[in-house]
């Protein structure tokens, strides 16, 4: 999942800006009690999204997974004044966890959380996002981005995460692997559109950046 030597990955983080506390203890508790904790956006990561966020300055911004709420807290940095942030998941378990690090959060206020499934939810929200966050199920992707991408106002922006898919995006694909197989065609999909450009960072496991013209 990290391609970079972890000399030039600590070298990355040292000269970052720093992980703010709360964000650290947040980091920490997933790694001590949940279940498969490096789908946590992290350090690095999370201060790219919220300098991305800080830029864009949204007045909307919708997540697509929030796993225990790490990179909601890191997009929220940036909202407006007015701003809000509507994050989706359907693991209920994890609502309680991630709700109460929001509680704690001087963003926390603006941050909406949406227990179910995504694609039955997608269509209720508002239009004129600003930006939007994939990081949900690999089978989905392009099924998000479909639904998403006309309430994404022009100019605004969709991010993905996981494209390169610990690297298997250039690797012979099995069969069965359904996650890899729809990676693959996600960003093939978005390459092509021509509602939007497209770069594809490769930063920890990969973040497409889509800008819709």
């Amino acid at each position: 999942m990290d391609f970079l030597p972890d000399s030039i990955d600590e070298y990355a983080r040292n000269f970052s800006s720093a992980e703010p506390e709360l964000l650290k203890e947040l980091n920490r508790e997933t790694h001590l009690k949940v279940l498969s904790p490096r789908m946590l956006s992290g350090h690095l990561q999370g201060r790219f999204l919220s300098i991305i966020s800080n830029m864009i300055r949204p007045d909307l911004v919708v997540e697509i997974g929030t796993y225990t709420g790490y990179s909601a807290l890191c997009l929220a940095e940036g909202l407006s004044e007015k701003g809000r942030l509507i994050t989706i998941d359907n693991n209920r378990e994890l609502r309680p966890f991630a709700e109460s690090y929001f509680a704690r959060s001087p963003h926390g206020s603006k941050i909406q959380f949406l227990a179910g499934n995504a694609a039955d939810l997608i269509p209720s929200l508002p239009d004129q996002i600003d930006l939007a966050f994939i990081d949900a199920d690999k089978e989905n992707y392009s099924r998000y981005f479909d639904l998403l991408i006309d309430k994404v106002r022009p100019g605004g922006f969709l991010l993905a995460d996981n494209v390169l898919w610990s690297g298997k995006v250039v690797q012979p694909v099995k069969e069965n692997d359904q996650s890899t197989k729809a990676i693959c065609a996600f960003n093939e999909k978005v390459n092509r559109d021509h509602r939007v450009e497209t770069m594809l960072l490769p930063l920890r496991d990969g973040i497409m950046i889509i800008r819709k013209k």
